[in-house]
């Protein structure tokens, strides 16, 4: 176990008001989200301070936010914790009613409750996509420079193999999300990418394989689930082993055959047509737009929800056009910090925090600036989302112009999406686009941040001598973000 993690999980679980409070542990990419039974046992400040916590947001589970290269180690050390008391019949007795309990508190949605779910079925493929992302862009530049020849089919084959059956892997979480059998599932899904839907037809026209892609197979196993859960309601308890896989597999391929996969081929088309209708017509108002409004969508935890998207014109394309205009929205946030950086010259605690933050915020990792800057002083927040505009809309200028930049997978910005570019005029010249559009969402980031990100009343609040070393309980420090704030 890692020494870090496993001092963080320590420290972390007191504070949450020890195992008995907790009933659900997981993780995305950057958060550590967890249920509780009672939030009033937290201890919010004591958390935010300890070491490798760079925030908190309290949503529907409890957010720790511990950045990507920590999450998952923390996540392990902290259910180990757990496990070592074994729980009582009391115990789940109690959980389930905190569940119940916490069920009818939230204020969700059904909208936004149903997007979270989409994000569930898709977050733990993105290792994937980008391991295998960042191969395909190698195997590219190996073919472009003919160099090793005799490894880039090799190479090829690594990287596309996951692509190519990727319609499985959606199935089995879509059926484990929405609580059925996963293997179930994904077995519906295979259908998509069998090659033998090629001597079936639908609506009058030959299927193809993999038609339909990803959202098909969301499609189906959606469907799988449901024709399961009515078999286990009515099939009698001694035929449901041979009769339930039976009819679920039959009854939900069936549809998919002959309906699902024509449908999703033509709703996947849809969004690759008008992806590449509004950068051409539109380019630079919607890149402005996009990268303007990327950042409130991080904060609420919704950015997920784009995956199937981008998973679409990725299987269709190629590589997707939206992400490199979204990654601008990370550097007008690191802009809008390098201005608070230079405007509260006399706050060493904030400007500590910026320098710690600042890295990640170059890879792409936005949480930190956001929850630990920008957010909780108000406005340089707008202004980070108005430098994140102005980066898209450079970005999609390019576009316009017909010089297409993309991303050959999903899940990093910043400087980190540079292996994972992809064009159709050279990679030089797609890389200096992105470059430039980084440039310039730094530049309008820091610009209005630095003469619009404060006003006369902030300044004087925070602009003053604090250090993290001192007691600065009569001193003006930054507010933590308050839950009201980051649902906004």
């Amino acid at each position: 176990m890692h020494p870090d993690a496993q001092r963080t999980a320590t420290h972390l679980l007191p504070l949450l008001g020890g195992a008995d409070n907790v009933t659900t542990v997981a993780h995305c990419m950057t958060r550590l989200r967890l249920g509780l039974r009672d939030r009033s046992l937290v201890q919010d400040d004591a958390i935010r301070a300890l070491p490798g916590v760079l925030g908190v947001v309290d949503d529907d589970t409890y957010q720790v936010v511990l950045g990507p290269a920590a999450v998952a180690k923390v996540t392990t050390a902290f259910e180990e914790l757990l496990t070592k008391t074994p729980p009582t019949a009391d115990d789940l007795a109690a959980t389930g009613a905190a569940l119940k309990a916490a069920q009818k508190a939230r204020n969700q949605t059904p909208l936004k409750q149903l997007l979270r779910r989409v994000a569930n079925i898709f977050v733990p493929l993105i290792p994937a996509l980008i391991g295998c992302g960042i191969i395909a862009g190698l195997n590219g530049l190996l073919v472009n420079l003919r160099w090793l020849p005799s490894l880039t089919p090799a190479l090829a084959a690594v990287a596309s193999g996951f692509m190519a059956l990727i319609a499985v892997f959606v199935g089995y979480n879509t059926a484990k999300e929405f609580g059925g059998t996963p293997i179930l599932g994904g077995a519906v899904a295979a259908i998509i990418v069998f090659p033998g839907v090629a001597k079936t037809e639908a609506f009058g026209q030959a299927l193809s394989p993999g038609q339909g892609g990803v959202l098909g197979a969301l499609g189906a196993a959606l469907l799988a689930v449901y024709v399961e859960k009515w078999c286990r309601r009515w099939v009698p308890g001694t035929l449901d082993v041979l009769v339930t896989p039976t009819l679920t597999v039959l009854v939900s391929g069936l549809v998919t055959i002959y309906g699902l996969m024509y449908v999703a081929g033509e709703v996947s088309t849809a969004i690759g047509t008008f992806a590449d209708w509004l950068l051409a017509h539109a380019g630079a108002g919607a890149g402005f737009v996009l990268g303007g409004l990327f950042l409130p969508l991080v904060m609420l935890g919704l950015h997920q929800a784009l995956i199937p998207i981008h998973t679409t014109l990725i299987e269709q394309q190629g590589s997707t056009v939206l992400l490199p205009i979204l990654a601008m929205a990370g550097a007008g946030q690191v802009g809008a910090a390098m201005a608070v950086y230079v405007r509260l010259s006399r706050n060493r605690s904030i400007r500590r925090t910026i320098k710690s933050a600042l890295p990640a915020g170059l890879l792409g990792v936005g949480e930190p600036l956001i929850y630990g800057v920008s957010l909780p002083l108000g406005r340089p927040f707008v202004t980070a989302c108005v430098g994140g505009a102005f980066g898209g809309g450079f970005i999609g200028l390019f576009n316009m112009l017909g010089d297409h930049v993309g991303s050959t997978a999903i899940g990093p910005s910043g400087w980190a999406l540079f292996p994972l570019l992809d064009g159709n005029k050279g990679l030089a010249e797609t890389v200096a686009i992105y470059a430039g559009g980084l440039l310039v969402g730094y530049v309008a980031g820091f610009t209005a941040t630095y003469f619009f990100g404060f006003s006369r009343q902030l300044l004087a609040e925070f602009n003053v001598d604090v250090d993290e070393d001192v007691d600065v309980e009569d001193q003006a420090a930054p507010e933590a973000p308050t839950k009201a704030q980051v649902s906004v």
